[in-house]
């Protein structure tokens, strides 16, 4: 046991930063408790297995971080990873360019597609290539389908232009279709079929070709309120019919301007002294020495040929005129 001691203080020493009785005290105690001459160590860290598992667990996340870094380096030099891109595929600053043939999977979403000046532009698919247009409303105005068996274009009206952007060549709609070319040509061998009325001011065959207009089941009829004018300039003008053959005028004329005028394959009347008229399909012995002859017509309008004489032989009371 410590012996106590006793300490008198005055009231001179309880000064500010002086030192109370009781932390005296404290500090000569702790100044007298006995010292061991021999401390204990007491060890610090990791041993023994634990200290195994950790180097294993080091060893392997090198290992682990190892192996990324090479399949990183591996990814990058399979894939062409470079600063421009990767691959086919270059950014540049007007966008993005894919050199080669290229595959997407899923949708893509790009304002402009466009090809190379020295290459086409080749949009290949196994069953069709279809382009959609769509308003701001997500519904769709406008679908272009490029299919095996055909081609088909849904939309309100559909146009071709010319190379310039100007001229329309071609354009269709509900109520119309308007084909602006300077020429249309058919090749085919049956030619052109219209199931209703064709409208044109203009009708011309090529260069050393025949124009032919034909019906072969039913009429062929050509109207105009001003007139309709058929000219062949450096050839013939054919007309063929297996039946009848009709030039109607209702109020005017039917006029023929022409150096020669024939009309083949007329009856020929015979005349007689007792002014009668015989029919024959061909010219008799007479006619040998007959070489002028006159035209007639009957009231029906047919014409016939009569010998002619020093007046008229024309009869009403023909027999070409009562049998015909």
């Amino acid at each position: 046991q410590m012996d106590e001691k006793w300490i008198i203080i005055s009231e001179e020493d309880r000064r500010p930063g002086a030192m109370t009785r009781e932390q005296y005290i404290l500090a000569t105690q702790q100044n007298s408790l006995p010292r061991t001459e021999h401390p204990q160590f007491y060890p610090v860290g990791i041993y023994g297995w634990r200290k195994r598992c950790l180097y294993f667990f080091v060893l392997l996340l090198l290992v682990t971080m190892i192996v990324n870094l090479a399949m990183t380096i591996w990814i990058l030099k399979v894939m062409n990873f470079t600063v421009d891109g990767m691959g086919n595929l270059r950014v540049t600053k007007k966008g993005i360019r894919l050199e080669g043939i290229s595959e997407f999977l899923l949708p893509l979403y790009v304002k402009e597609i466009h090809s190379r000046k020295d290459s086409p532009l080749v949009l290949q698919s196994d069953r069709n290539v279809t382009v959609n247009a769509r308003n701001h409303m997500g519904q769709l105005t406008g679908q272009l389908t490029v299919g095996a068996d055909a081609v088909e274009a849904q939309c309100k009206k559909f146009e071709v232009r010319a190379s310039d952007g100007g001229k329309v060549l071609f354009s269709a709609d509900e109520d119309e279709i308007v084909i602006g070319a300077d020429r249309l040509k058919v090749t085919g061998t049956e030619g052109a079929v219209f199931g209703h009325s064709v409208e044109t001011p203009h009708i011309r065959a090529e260069p050393s070709q025949d124009l032919k207009l034909e019906s072969p089941t039913r009429s062929l009829v050509m109207e105009a309120p001003r007139g309709v004018q058929v000219n062949a300039a450096a050839g013939d003008l054919k007309a063929t019919c297996r039946k009848e053959l009709h030039l109607q005028s209702t109020e005017g004329e039917i006029f023929l301007n022409a150096d020669t005028i024939r009309l083949g394959n007329l009856p020929v009347g015979s005349f007689s002294s007792s002014s009668s008229f015989s029919s024959s399909s061909s010219p008799s012995s007479s006619a040998s020495r007959q070489t002028i002859y006159e035209l007639c017509a009957c009231p029906n309008g047919k014409l016939y040929l009569s010998p002619a004489g020093a007046g008229s032989t024309c009869q009403s009371s023909s027999n070409i005129c009562l049998w015909s």
